[in-house]
């Protein structure tokens, strides 16, 4: 069996997982004595954490890897056309756009208000 090395996400979210196990009373993995987990001061990430490095806990991790294709790629053709039908469809589109389009007008002078109309505070009255 290799030994498998964790990535940084993968430990943490090992640890995290059997610190929880720990801390509601799961059985140790290892026999550790009382001097030692008083040293730790009966944490149950710092004993899952030794746990992992002793290499106890029954845990592996796949990791898929993207599958190598064989092959080279295959380029899109897209139709040729000549620059006349390319001016006639341009054209087309503008009239579309120009059909569908809204004509707005300029703001007229009376229709913008005058800056009297507002208070101190630049708020309406």
């Amino acid at each position: 069996m290799t030994e498998q090395i964790f990535t940084k996400y993968e430990r943490a979210r090992i640890l995290g997982a059997r610190a929880l196990q720990i801390a509601m009373n799961a059985p140790l993995l290892l026999k550790i004595k009382n001097e030692d987990l008083e040293k730790v001061g009966f944490d149950a990430l710092k004993i899952a954490e030794i746990e992992l490095n002793s290499n106890v806990l029954p845990i592996s991790i796949h990791k898929p890897m993207p599958k190598k294709r064989d092959g080279q790629l295959k380029r899109v053709k897209t139709p040729k056309m000549e620059d006349a039908e390319k001016e006639k469809s341009e054209e087309k589109l503008e009239k579309e756009i120009i059909e569908e389009g809204e004509i707005m007008e300029l703001a007229k002078p009376e229709d913008e208000m005058d800056s009297e109309d507002f208070g101190d505070d630049g708020a309406e009255e």
